[in-house]
């Protein structure tokens, strides 16, 4: 349809609240009749570009008794809400920049969205470090693909750049975390907890 909404999802799989907005967006933008493009990033890039404060703004909540351990229940009650288990890993912030490769060279074999949803719950959900090769490999033969050509494209040149290039579009276009969504290309919203939002403006668009 010509007037199709365009929807765009940046996302890294080395955040929580990303898994929880991932994991609602396909059925939600499916009911709507709306094609997700999405966008694998490394976070990182963008934090070092953009948002460096939110290094110390970690250090500082995982210093902070009270506020680390509202940060566990806000991730459990979203975690209840979604229906996804998730908990904290002991590899925290994790090297995700293979799997993200990974998840490029997945979406040319049309498999994005398994390989990726492998690693949200490998990661989040049962504590396995995706930046080692025997879990990308195991994660692969989960999804149907074959794990040491996975392993061959996040060493490729030309998904590194493709991976680079994704993340500084979205630095350019204003972006500072993961996820990132945009609706027709400038319409920008953050965070796991704009979907919502998100929606209202497709039921607006769709309905004119």
């Amino acid at each position: 349809m010509a007037n199709t909404p365009k929807f765009e999802f940046f996302y890294d799989c080395s955040s929580p609240w990303t898994y929880f907005a991932f994991a609602r967006a396909e059925p939600l933008l499916a009911r709507y009749k709306v094609p997700v493009i999405w966008r694998p990033i490394l976070v990182g890039g963008v934090f070092n570009a953009v948002n460096q404060q939110i290094y110390a703004a970690r250090e500082s909540m995982f210093g902070n008794e009270r506020r680390l351990q509202h940060y566990f229940k806000d991730m459990q009650d979203w975690s209840e809400y979604c229906g996804i288990k998730v908990q904290q890993p002991e590899v925290f912030p994790v090297n995700s920049v293979k799997a993200m490769r990974g998840a490029i060279y997945a979406g040319e074999l049309g498999k994005l969205v398994p390989f990726s949803r492998a690693v949200f719950a490998a990661y989040w959900g049962d504590n396995r470090d995706i930046s080692q090769d025997e879990v990308l490999l195991d994660l692969c033969t989960q999804v149907g693909i074959d794990g040491q050509a996975l392993l061959g494209a996040a060493a490729d040149a030309r998904y590194k750049d493709q991976l680079r290039d994704n993340t500084e579009e979205l630095v350019a276009r204003g972006g500072y975390g993961s996820p990132t969504m945009f609706i027709n290309d400038t319409d920008m919203y953050f965070g796991n907890d704009r979907l919502p939002l998100v929606e209202h403006k497709l039921q607006q668009l769709l309905a004119t």
